[in-house]
């Protein structure tokens, strides 16, 4: 739970003045990036599956070619915020994106599972420098409510990318499970227009004191502890759906495609109509965490207690209309928690803590289906264990809360 309030970042009217909206357009496609490595293989799953067949352990190694550079990425993201906040944000996220293009397209000449999975994590490392870069970036970039806006639009693009993305996956892998993997090289096209439209922020550009007094500077580590334990759980809950919805599908005996991507892509409409109400919001964003929670649990209760099609349906988009409001002011309240010179380490901790909870999710749903006997008793199961986060929290909210930074005149 979120430690004892400690004062918010101070915002700093010496933001670099970032013109016009293509800075603004890369960081959000960077962000889509690693969400690119986390749906666009699944469609080609069986394919690869079928190849590597006579592979000893293929059942269990051909899954991990999807999920493994998320793995990656939790683990490494902490570091990525170190070597973020030492050398620097733009260099990292263009060096990053050229690897991420390099990495992601080896499968296309790699005909070892082992040197795949490989591959895989070595995209894992490039996406956390990647993720960490870009949010840092944007906290860097923007401040106020403007920056409120970009981070709810970073949840919006990936929702939306992981729609799109699932779908080119699918239609590439009628050409053959290698197929998808060319569209790692996006990268390449992205890391020259990145270095050259990105400005460099600079601690003298955003009118910081690096004057810490005698000794280091420490990192805040109260300050961000509790959030990042909230912040898995929290993930648990946003990848829910899109993680489980196929299997709670087939138990309705739903196993037309067609209708599995139609759900998918309603539910990922519902996440975006979150992120976009989130932005009308204002206030303290801690106060707000415990209300965001309630139509996450809601959701998942009207899941569990569903019998058919529609009952599913709208538990889904209940629950995915929470995530959309619940995974921006996350990490808002996360931005609010750093001043420049811890952001880099303050946000590969969160992207880590996000990660790690989208990695554990199946795992979680798993081990309650195999104590209560179904997904759905487990999807149930997990909607209360939201309520009771949420009750938790809202003592805690009310008792914590502190005046929100001073705000400064909004760079667009």
């Amino acid at each position: 739970m979120p430690a004892p309030a400690a004062p918010p970042t101070r915002d700093h009217p010496g933001l670099p003045a970032v013109r016009g909206r293509l800075p603004a357009v890369l960081l959000m496609t960077g962000s889509c990036l690693p969400v690119l490595g986390a749906v666009l293989l699944a469609p080609v799953l069986p394919r690869m599956q079928d190849h590597f067949e006579g592979v000893t352990g293929s059942a269990a190694l051909v899954p991990l070619v999807l999920t493994v550079p998320a793995l990656s990425l939790a683990l490494l993201a902490p570091f990525a915020g170190v070597v973020v906040d030492r050398l620097g944000r733009k260099r990292l996220l263009v060096a990053a994106t050229v690897l991420y293009a390099v990495f992601g397209t080896v499968p296309l000449w790699l005909d070892s599972l082992h040197g795949i999975l490989l591959s895989r994590v070595l995209v894992g490392v490039a996406e956390a420098a990647i993720m960490t870069a870009c949010t840092t970036l944007i906290g860097d970039y923007y401040s106020g409510r403007v920056r409120d806006r970009y981070l709810a639009l970073q949840t919006m693009c990936a929702s939306a990318s992981a729609t799109l993305f699932f779908v080119l996956g699918g239609a590439l892998g009628a050409a053959g499970w290698r197929a998808p993997f060319w569209l790692y090289a996006v990268g390449l096209l992205l890391a020259p227009v990145m270095a050259r439209a990105l400005p460099n922020p600079t601690t003298a550009g955003l009118g910081v004191s690096t004057d810490s007094g005698p000794g280091p500077r420490p990192f805040p580590v109260r300050r961000m502890a509790g959030l990042c334990l909230l912040t898995v759980f929290g993930a648990v809950v946003f990848y829910t759906v899109p993680v489980e919805m196929s299997y709670l599908l087939d138990d309705l005996d739903v196993d037309s495609t067609g209708v599995i991507g139609a759900v998918t892509a309603v539910a990922s409409a519902a996440t975006v109509l979150g992120s976009v109400v989130f932005t009308r919001l204002t206030g303290d964003p801690r106060r707000r965490l415990p209300v965001l929670l309630l139509p996450c649990a809601a959701g998942f209760l009207v899941m569990g207690v569903a019998d058919g099609l529609p009952l599913l349906i709208a538990g889904a988009v209940l629950n995915c209309f929470g995530t959309g409001l619940l995974l921006p002011s996350l990490l808002t309240l996360a931005m609010s928690r750093l001043d420049y010179a811890d952001r880099g380490r303050g946000i590969g901790l969160w992207t880590a803590a996000f990660f790690l909870g989208e990695f554990v999710c199946p795992l979680v749903l798993l081990g309650g289906k195999g104590a209560l006997g179904s997904l759905a008793s487990a999807v149930a199961l997990l909607g209360f264990v939201t309520l009771t986060v949420s009750a938790v929290l809202l003592p805690l909210a009310r008792r914590t809360a502190v005046p929100l930074p001073r705000q400064v005149p909004e760079q667009r």
